[in-house]
Order: C-alpha cells, then structure tokens, then sequence
C-alpha cells in the first residue's frame, strides 16, 4: 500500500487524499481500447482508478502503431485487451484489470452486467455498437461518456466536450442521431461526449496491411496460422480514415478527465 500512495502521490497532492480514495472503489468499463480507449484506460490507471474493465474483440494491427497504445512492432497480431492489461498492471500492479476480448453488440449486451458500473466509456467505432451501447448505457445508473469521431482531424485545440444532442460539426453524432430517429429509441438521459467539428479529407492513397511479412490478422488468416486467427476490423469497414496519435489521445485524456473531475466533484 505504501507503494500505492507513492504511486499516486501527486494526483493526492492535487485531489485530496479523500477524492483519491473515492477514485480508488470506482469501477469503470471502456468500450473500445483503440487510438481513444487505449490512452483513457492508461490516463485512468495512472490517476488511481483501480477496478477497470477493458473490452474490444480485435488484435493489434500494424497500422495501429501510429495512435494505440498497447501496437508496437512487437505486439502485432497479439490481443489488445490482454496485451494492454499487461501494460496497465505494469503502471499499477494492485489494480484489478479485466480484459474482455469480445464485441459489444445486441446479442451480447447482457455480459457486460453494466449496472454494477459507476462509470461507462464509449470509445466504439461501429456505428451499430455504438448507437447500442449509448441506448443500454443511458438506462443504467452509471454516468456514460461517449467519444465521437477522431479521424481526420489534426488541430488538437479544437476537441470539445458537450451534451450530445448540442455535438456540431461531428458525421458521426449526426449519423447516430439519424439512427434513433429512425429506430424511434433514444437515449434515456442526457450524456457528454468529446468531439471535434474539425473535419479534413483524406490526401493519401489506404494501402493494404496484408503483406507477406506483417502479422496482422487478416495476414494471419491468409497464412493460415490458427493462434492468430480471430477477428479483425480492417476488412470490414466500409471507408479508412486518416488518423493522427496526439488527436486520438487527446479524445481519450479527455474522457478520462471527465471521469476524475465528476469523481472529485462528488468529494
């Protein structure tokens, strides 16, 4: 325990040594651990949230390097929830980090057990999760934070945080508010999201990742190896959009931020 509070001894300094105990029995869960989820699990961790749920079904990518967190050149093909538990138990060894390598979707919404959370992270990038997630999220006592699109943005002092229903400038907010209107279900109480109404173009040309010497999981697939093969997100999304590490980050900071700030509020 001594090892603990040197750990957190300057977040103590800033929060008060009864807002970190608050922080301590906190349980949080983050849906989706990618360029914004990985750096919110990590931001939460650091700043003493010990009861962390992480889930997202994929593997790491080689062209996940530039944002996430747990993709180096040594973790590619690897699981991204196992190999970012391990990272997170590195920077606290007294936490309790479960890593769930499954899709958040309709069919599996019940083994979340979202209820017995304080604090729900939406970092989805399916448009069908995501609108599901908030739908179920919303009804439970926890509080939800919900991340909108990161790609194509590059200018970091433009990331906001507001309701969602006041979210400008954002294709994904709007596509997800169209889907509840045409689904007639809507979020039962009001949530905050990080978002940014910068909106770029692409300039350069998506290559494939499948080459011969890269072991992400379509290349896995392809070359047959059983221990790799599982399910991966490139093939199956319909457009690639460029991102940058320090936006997605940023988004990811930003969540986590409101986690701390509704915690200490609450001191």
């Amino acid at each position: 325990m001594n090892t603990e509070k040197s750990l957190f001894n300057r977040m103590t300094l800033l929060v008060g040594e009864e807002a970190m105990a608050e922080i301590a029995i906190r349980r949080v869960i983050v849906f989706g651990v990618g360029g914004v989820g990985s750096w919110c699990a990590e931001s939460l961790v650091r700043n003493g949230i010990r009861h962390l749920t992480i889930v997202d079904s994929d593997r790491v990518c080689i062209t996940n390097i530039n944002r996430q967190l747990q993709a180096t050149t040594k973790t590619v093909g690897k699981v991204k929830v196992n190999v970012l538990r391990e990272q997170l138990l590195d920077i606290n060894p007294e936490a309790e980090i479960t890593a769930m390598q499954e899709i958040y979707s309709a069919e599996t919404a019940e083994r979340f057990h979202l209820e017995e959370y304080d604090y729900i992270i939406d970092a989805i990038d399916s448009l069908e999760h995501k609108a599901r997630l908030i739908l179920h999220a919303t009804g439970c006592p926890g509080k939800l934070f919900s991340a909108m699109g990161a790609a194509l943005k590059m200018d970091p002092s433009k990331v906001s945080v507001t309701e969602f229903w006041k979210v400008q400038g954002c294709p994904l907010a709007r596509a997800l508010r169209k889907r509840f209107k045409r689904l007639n279900e809507y979020p039962r109480k009001k949530f905050q999201c990080v978002y940014s109404p910068e909106v770029l173009s692409n300039k350069g040309t998506a290559t494939s990742c499948g080459t011969s010497n890269c072991l992400c999981p379509k290349a896995a697939i392809a070359a047959g190896n059983p221990d790799l093969v599982n399910h991966e997100w490139c093939s199956s999304k319909a457009q690639i959009n460029g991102t940058t590490s320090h936006v997605t980050a940023i988004f990811g900071f930003t969540l986590a931020g409101l986690v701390m700030q509704d915690i200490c509020s609450r001191t």
